[in-house]
């Protein structure tokens, strides 16, 4: 027989044991979920122990909910059922009670990020009443030929561009004004309050006049040839020059890729990172629901021009 309950915060040791039955036999590659592992997604996304669930076939769990929250909405990051145990309506029934409460303590805004490529997790907030909001577009630079190209093709000195390129970090842009309301639309895991939070770990380059910071790029380095680019703003209409600047200087130091995860069409347009040599490498969709009382659901019409996600219901 099926139970369902909401978790505290001493369940962190019974979530991490659903994700690892339930989320890893999808993703064997992305490693098992840790504590340690667990707790840091609770510093860097608000992940809350009250907005995860899990299911059980007895004392055996078979499904797994996984909610962040912040004043501004809840977001679903991790929804799986147990291969074993798919189709019998398990994550309908998390991802329904999880809407009911929020309907009560709000916030009222909730939304996922799903990788296009997991269809039935799609469908399954499509079925519940999710609205698609937005494409989020993974965009790799790999300095083959064509990268390179990209990069030196009208590139300039950072006296040509009418700077100088120093380093930065998330505190100057905080006491710049360059964060909070500010900041451009942006998925979860990149959003301010991940940055600040993870602020020790996120190095940065900008290119600074006397008076401003003009442009910068944020970054995390994922081992030697990787590095995740977090953040890249221009404030000048300069044809994207002061980032072609930055990003060689990045490059400079010995990375091989750069990687640029789910980027919000409102963060900065595919024009300019193609102009800078990025490529399209995956999509995830962005849905979104507003709970009304009682668990209904209020959506605005889709406003896509044209994801850690949700594994397979």
């Amino acid at each position: 027989m099926s139970s369902y309950r909401f978790c505290r915060t001493d369940d962190i040791g019974l979530l991490v044991d659903a994700l690892n039955r339930c989320w890893l036999p999808y993703f064997p590659d992305q490693g098992a979920m840790t504590p340690a592992a667990f707790k840091r997604s609770i510093r860097d996304l608000q992940v809350w122990c009250s907005s995860c669930m899990v299911a059980f076939s007895g004392s055996d769990p078979i499904g797994v909910l996984i909610g962040a929250k912040r004043p501004s909405g809840t977001l679903v990051h991790t929804i799986a059922v147990h291969p074993d145990h798919r189709r019998q309506g398990h994550g309908r029934h998390l991802l329904a009670s999880l809407g009911s409460k929020l309907a009560i303590l709000g916030p009222p805004r909730i939304v996922a990020e799903v990788p296009e490529t997991l269809a039935p997790a799609c469908e399954l907030f499509r079925a519940g009443g999710y609205v698609q909001e937005a494409l989020l577009t993974d965009y790799v630079l790999p300095f083959d030929s064509r990268g390179f190209a990209a990069l030196a093709q009208g590139g300039q000195t950072s006296q040509d561009v009418g700077g100088f390129v120093i380093p930065v970090t998330i505190d100057d842009l905080a006491a710049n004004g360059l964060l909070g309301e500010a900041h451009p639309q942006v998925c979860w895991t990149r959003s301010v309050e991940t940055l600040t939070a993870r602020k020790d770990e996120i190095a940065g380059l900008a290119i600074a006049s006397d008076e401003r910071i003009e442009a910068y790029v944020l970054y995390a380095t994922r081992g030697m040839e990787e590095t995740e680019i977090v953040s890249l703003r221009s404030f000048i209409d300069d044809g994207g020059a002061r980032l072609k600047q930055l990003l060689s200087q990045l490059r400079a130091r010995g990375t091989k890729t750069f990687g640029f995860p789910k980027v919000h069409p409102a963060e900065i347009a595919k024009e300019r990172l193609e102009t800078l040599g990025f490529r399209p490498a995956g999509v995830h969709r962005l849905y979104a629901a507003t709970l009304r009382p009682f668990g209904k659901l209020s959506v605005a019409p889709s406003n896509v021009e044209g994801r850690q996600g949700s594994a397979s219901p």
